[in-house]
């Protein structure tokens, strides 16, 4: 199992022997086969693969946002398998936050009605000020009341970014952060994604095809035939 050298705590996730199988006209297509993977608090791990290798697929299993096929996955220690829908949703609620390659913002609401969003079932009071603190901290303390038609794509990620460490979560998924951005627009996504990511504690994991996106993590793993490999520091420079 691909693992950190020294870990001395339980991982916060871990997932064992996980497959994905689906459908394909009269044939069953494997996405996944006996993955294993385990990810310990405050770590950031970065998943490169091919296009099409179900980098995608696996971020939302390890999200409980799909099921898999067989094998186990554990959240926070508890099992995915013996929650429902519901329940999966209640055990991700202020723990996970999430950030997309399309951003995922409702067109229809503010900027900081979007980082309001994941705390409408949050118990943390302020909530409000705090939105507009985490807006503030992304640089877009005077962008409060703009639907996301009127930010750019890199202010739009930015909004995401305040979206997904808002409820000051253990755990944030990202899928191609920087994917529709430009480079120098990806860069400071990639900065403000790290120091974050530094500054809270929280673990982060990515799925991603941009090297230079992945080498800024403390590991790196190969999607690759169903499973998962650790990739070695000049595979990652390449």
């Amino acid at each position: 199992m691909p693992m950190p050298p020294e870990c001395s705590s339980a991982p916060i996730l871990h997932a064992h022997g996980l497959g994905k199988r689906v459908a394909s006209g009269s044939r069953e297509l494997v996405i996944l086969s006996e993955l294993e993977l385990a990810v310990y608090p405050g770590e950031s791990v970065a998943i490169l693969g091919q296009s099409g290798a179900g980098k995608s697929t696996l971020l939302g299993l390890l999200a409980g946002l799909d099921a898999p096929s067989e094998g186990e996955l554990r959240l926070f220690g508890q099992s995915l398998a013996a929650l429902d829908e519901d329940g999966r949703a209640a055990l991700r609620s202020g723990r996970v936050g999430f950030v997309f390659q399309n951003f995922q913002l409702l067109p229809t609401l503010t900027a900081l009605e979007n980082v309001l969003l994941p705390m409408e079932v949050s118990t943390l009071t302020g909530q409000t000020q705090r939105a507009r603190d985490w807006l503030t901290r992304v640089g877009l303390g005077e962008r409060f009341d703009h639907l996301p038609k009127q930010l750019s794509g890199g202010e739009q990620q930015r909004v995401a970014l305040a979206r997904a460490f808002v409820t000051a979560p253990e755990l944030v998924f990202a899928d191609e952060p920087t994917g529709n951005l430009d480079p120098d627009t990806g860069e400071r996504i990639i900065q403000t994604l790290f120091d974050l990511n530094r500054s809270e504690g929280t673990t982060l994991v990515l799925v991603t095809h941009d090297h230079a996106l992945a080498r800024r993590c403390d590991r790196c793993l190969r999607l690759t035939e169903g499973g998962l490999a650790p990739m070695s520091a000049e595979e990652v420079g390449a």
